[in-house]
């Protein structure tokens, strides 16, 4: 049996969809809500579904967990309710955590690229409290997974029991099916889907970093298949652990991007740019880049899909057809 928190959101869902596919049985703690989210979930049902507020009834049940996959959390990068997004984010990751010490279940937790920040400390997926300090992300979001890392990253240090396997996954820019709860935190590509769907220009926000063009921030967009891919090795390999980059290595412009998305829609390349909301200045990475030396060097042998091909496969196999989802 493998607990997925989270497990009815995008990552999640997709993550669960190939869990079951191999016949493992997976408990998922999340919330459904009163919309479509439950869709994510229609095609492989898990086999119990708790609300995140029962995770901790759940654990003390002892239930024969193989795996704890730690993929909840409040992920808006414009939250501002300091005290609702440390207790997810950090305090509830800490007591899984230390359950899952206690009970030797393996646990591999979501980090983010958002603890990067601005990135002009790099992208090196350095989990020692030296390398983690010189981090200063942009957001309430990127610091609680920072955060948690540090929590980490001191437990190690301080030679404390930990889980016999864990590992930490900073997920990089990921795209693909089933993201379509996730309101303004949605990808780029099914925006720009959208924009130009309806018959519109796809629209880019204009640079505000000195020497970068309009269009050409970057990011490293991953697609979702290759994500449960990494997932699924960490469990057929349970000898590795460590805090790992989860990216493709390569930095795409939002202009790579929105030409792609065209390209796979079968319209003509149509880019407009806009000016970037108040709200986001300051908070906006404007390059993103995933070193994966750390992942590559623990064995890790999956290949990355271009972004043209990820995002036609996304387009054409998902967007445009009646039922888009995994």
């Amino acid at each position: 049996m493998i607990l997925v928190t989270g497990g009815a959101g995008f990552i999640g869902s997709n993550l669960n969809a190939a869990l079951v596919r191999r016949d493992h049985e997976t408990v998922i703690a999340d919330h459904l809500g009163g919309g479509s989210k439950w869709r994510n979930l229609a095609k492989h049902p898990p086999t119990r579904i708790i609300l995140p507020a029962a995770i901790d009834n759940f654990l003390q049940s002892h239930p024969p967990l193989e795996m704890v996959y730690h993929l909840g959390a409040i992920s808006d990068t414009t939250a501002t309710d300091g005290d609702a997004v440390w207790g997810i984010n950090v305090e509830l990751s800490r007591r899984i955590w230390e359950w899952c010490t206690d009970r030797a279940v393996r646990m591999v937790y979501a980090s983010s690229a958002a603890t990067y920040g601005d990135g002009t400390a790099g992208f090196e997926d350095d989990g020692t409290p030296t390398a983690l300090a010189r981090l200063r992300p942009l957001n309430l979001y990127g610091w609680t997974k920072h955060a948690f890392d540090v929590l980490v990253a001191r437990t190690l240090a301080g030679r404390q029991p930990r889980p016999p396997q864990w590992a930490g996954i900073k997920f990089f820019n990921v795209y693909g099916p089933n993201e379509y709860h996730k309101g303004r935190m949605i990808s780029v590509v099914k925006v720009k889907h959208d924009e130009v769907a309806a018959g519109g220009a796809a629209r880019l926000f204009r640079s505000t970093e000195p020497g970068v063009a309009d269009g050409e921030q970057k990011r490293d967009f991953i697609w979702v298949g290759d994500v449960v891919d990494a997932l699924l090795w960490l469990l057929d390999t349970p000898a590795v652990s460590g805090l790992f980059n989860l990216g493709t290595g390569q930095a795409r412009s939002y202009l790579d991007l929105a030409n792609a998305v065209c390209d796979a829609a079968g319209v003509p390349r149509n880019i407009e740019f806009i000016d970037m909301p108040e709200t986001l200045r300051g908070q906006y990475q404007s390059f993103t880049q995933a070193s994966m030396a750390r992942l590559r060097a623990a064995g890790y042998p999956g290949q990355f899909t271009p972004l043209q091909d990820g995002v036609r496969r996304y387009v054409q196999d998902y967007l445009t057809q009646p039922d888009p989802y995994v």
